[in-house]
């Protein structure tokens, strides 16, 4: 199946052709490319009322996740013993939110969907929530230098395989921590 990916809002605009090809260069980057997972894309009003759901924040966001896999270590791939297991999760992108973003910055929105967001080293909305589904946290300080290292090597790969040159952003955005 690979990647599952579902436009449910009409707020902004996508070319979901390169954002599905953006998605299987990550998943190539983290070692992934036989595990399916699902993105869905959605404005501010539904993401909104996920994070309130299931975060207790009503806020929109960029990107929430739910992992197949709840108790993955980050680093660790998934012994999945099924081919029904080859499941990392699903993935939420506010794509309103981010394009709001994005306009502030001047930044492209398929780049940024793909890898980058308001965080310290720009290269997260999807690569964020694919870190998630690995098992990557930032409950605290630690878990947060560790996940930002591996988005950072996410984001250098990217570059070097698409040709792109996605620079870090240099503002934390705090809605995800």
């Amino acid at each position: 199946m690979g990647v599952v990916l579902r436009n449910l809002q009409k707020v902004v605009p996508l070319r979901r052709a390169r954002l599905r090809k953006d998605v299987d260069t990550l998943r190539h980057i983290l070692g992934i490319p036989k595990f399916d997972l699902g993105i869905v894309c959605v404005d501010n009003h539904r993401i909104q009322h996920i994070n309130n759901i299931y975060r207790k924040k009503n806020v929109p966001t960029d990107v929430l996740s739910f992992p197949f896999y709840e108790d993955l270590r980050p680093g660790k791939l998934p012994c999945p013993l099924h081919r029904d297991e080859l499941n990392l999760g699903d993935i939420f992108l506010g794509v309103e939110f981010v394009m709001k973003q994005c306009k502030e910055d001047s930044l492209d929105l398929h780049g940024t969907l793909a890898v980058s967001s308001c965080s310290p080293s720009r290269h997260v909305v999807t690569a964020h929530g694919i870190c998630h589904l690995l098992g990557y946290r930032h409950e605290t300080e630690e878990e947060w230098t560790e996940m930002l290292q591996k988005e950072s090597y996410i984001l250098n790969e990217y570059n070097r395989l698409t040709g792109r040159n996605l620079e870090p952003l240099m503002k934390r955005c705090g809605q995800d921590r």
